[in-house]
């Protein structure tokens, strides 16, 4: 019997979350599992690339966007005839969210696909933005122990310290965790039943239940065994900041339990404790009981402004005039994607 093919069953997905927290093998299981348009990387069209071409309503910003991002690897890793696209992007797209479903509709499209889905982590910061523009969207936010994405965190060197400090250490990664989640989780009340949590741990302990859990969110099949067989990208190749891990060693849990030391431990649950707990974690530590709430508030207060005001900066139409716009040369610097992913599309397309 053929299922039928529901409205939910095709509506776009963002995965999103602090980085750090799973999101890339969780849309490698999506690629993995059939239906979905491969592309593989992270678009970052609206927390990168398009709050650096100003209002989009206007054609001269949306040529300029269209020309760097067609120079670059976002392009290259899409597999589409680009004139099949232009007329429309330079007509009618408005913001970044008619720029991106332009660009993967023509992805399922080429691809004869059922549905496409995003993977840029930090948009978890734009949902509501998200949701204005593609209001279809569905939303699966991942969620991982705070401990443990501070410790890759702080190994990566991901977050951008204080001007006055070389690097940031596992506490402001801690604290930039309980930030990121916390808006998300905000956000994602606002979106009924099209938001989904899931944990970590749990896909990595119980990949078939979190995954059941999945297909009925998305209307759509996602079969455990078949993920395996295609493994693409993270499924096979874990996408860890401790390289010395292979697919058969890969241990992502309580990592923390061994890196950091007890004071670190006490410190990180001191200021981020009622956070982890009240997402189900278990403290180690008295550490949460070491600061008052007004104690931990100040602590955390410089950090939670200092990403409050860079949040704000990319937003800002007034700083967005004093920078020029990003050349492609500059979008293949900060983004994620794999080039070679059209030729794997095809490859699966060839097998099925």
């Amino acid at each position: 019997m053929t299922r039928s093919i529901s409205a939910r069953s095709r509506m776009p997905v963002f995965v999103v979350g602090s980085p750090r927290s799973g999101t890339t093998l969780v849309y490698d299981m999506l690629m993995s599992a059939g239906g979905f348009a491969i592309y593989l990387g992270e678009s970052s069209i609206f927390n990168v690339v398009a709050p650096r071409f100003g209002d989009l309503g206007l054609r001269k910003n949306r040529q300029k966007m269209w020309h760097a991002w067609l120079g670059s690897k976002l392009f290259r890793a899409s597999g589409i005839d680009p004139q099949r696209v232009e007329t429309k992007i330079l007509d009618s797209c408005r913001n970044a969210g008619d720029f991106l479903r332009t660009i993967m509709e023509e992805i399922v499209r080429n691809q004869n696909a059922q549905r496409w889905a995003g993977n840029t982590p930090e948009e978890i910061l734009y949902l509501p933005l998200i949701k204005r523009t593609i209001p279809d969207a569905l939303v699966i936010h991942v969620i991982r122990d705070g401990r443990d994405v501070a410790l890759s965190l702080s190994r990566k060197r991901y977050i951008k310290p204080f001007p006055w400090k070389k690097r940031e250490n596992a506490i402001g990664a801690a604290i930039y965790w309980e930030w990121i989640v916390k808006k998300g989780r905000s956000f994602g009340r606002m979106l009924g039943t099209h938001y989904k949590e899931i944990w970590f741990e749990r896909l990595v302990s119980d990949p078939r239940s979190v995954l059941s859990d999945l297909s009925s969110f998305l209307d759509q099949e996602l079969v455990y065994d078949r993920i395996r067989r295609t493994a693409l990208g993270s499924v096979s190749k874990p996408n860890t900041s401790f390289q010395a891990e292979s697919a058969e060693e890969f241990s992502p849990v309580e990592r923390w339990r061994k890196q950091f030391s007890p004071a670190e431990i006490a410190e990180i649950e001191g200021l981020v404790g009622e956070t982890l707990a009240e997402l189900g974690y278990t403290l180690a530590t008295n550490g949460a009981a070491q600061y008052s709430k007004i104690v931990r508030a100040r602590k955390k207060l410089a950090y939670q402004l200092f990403f409050n005001a860079k949040l704000w900066a990319k937003k800002s139409v007034v700083l967005r005039a004093l920078r020029p716009d990003f050349t492609s040369q500059q979008i293949d610097e900060v983004v994620i994607a794999d080039e070679k992913g059209p030729e794997k599309a095809r490859h699966l397309s060839a097998q099925v």
